[in-house]
């Protein structure tokens, strides 16, 4: 049971944006810039670095919930069967099938989720050398710092979050179609 009253039924962070609407515009406007917004990463990628961080703060609802976004986009992006890669960077970043690049910035994303000083000028080298550019780098570290916030929010609310990784892929479908603000810019749930 959540910490505070939410609206019934509305799982993760879906219940405090519905019931927080002010507070919902900014922080999906701000998931839609990092995750959806121009970038050298692709959508698929940023939402890989924003499961890695949630699954390092073992926060379940935005894991699942971005895990699933995750697989539709490279499914979608690189065909059947392509969205086991996400379930293999959850179970072993060092043999999952990603680039060099990629596993440099998750090991970025995952020292920025301890701690951001932990980002040593090597790692930055090591993505660099990768094929990272700034913009990778600026946007992994930003992903990264943004999700232990909304990790955070939610665990800390201790909202609901289904048990059975099958109920978010409807989400992950429609975060994967149309990001995180609908035409009006209701909350679509980060």
């Amino acid at each position: 049971m959540a910490h505070i009253t939410l609206p019934d039924g509305l799982p993760g962070i879906v219940g405090p944006l519905a019931a927080y609407p002010e507070t919902a515009r900014h922080l999906n406007g701000l998931a839609e810039a990092l995750l959806r917004g121009p970038s050298s990463l692709t959508p698929a990628e940023r939402e890989l670095v924003a499961t890695y961080t949630s699954r390092r703060n073992e926060c379940r609802f935005c894991t699942q919930s971005h895990a699933a976004a995750a697989r539709y986009l490279h499914e979608r992006d690189h065909g059947a069967g392509s969205s086991a890669t996400v379930d293999r960077v959850l179970d072993d970043l060092a043999t999952a099938p990603v680039s060099d690049k990629m596993r440099a910035l998750l090991a970025i994303a995952g020292k920025v989720q301890q701690g951001g000083r932990r980002v040593l000028p090597q790692d930055v080298a090591r993505a660099r050398e990768a094929g990272a550019d700034d913009q990778a780098i600026h946007d992994t570290v930003l992903i990264a710092a943004a999700f232990c916030m909304y990790n955070r929010y939610v665990d800390g609310l201790a909202t609901f979050a289904p048990e059975r990784a099958e109920d978010y892929a409807p989400m992950g479908a429609a975060l994967g179609e149309h990001g995180y603000l609908n035409p009006v810019g209701a909350p679509a749930g980060v």
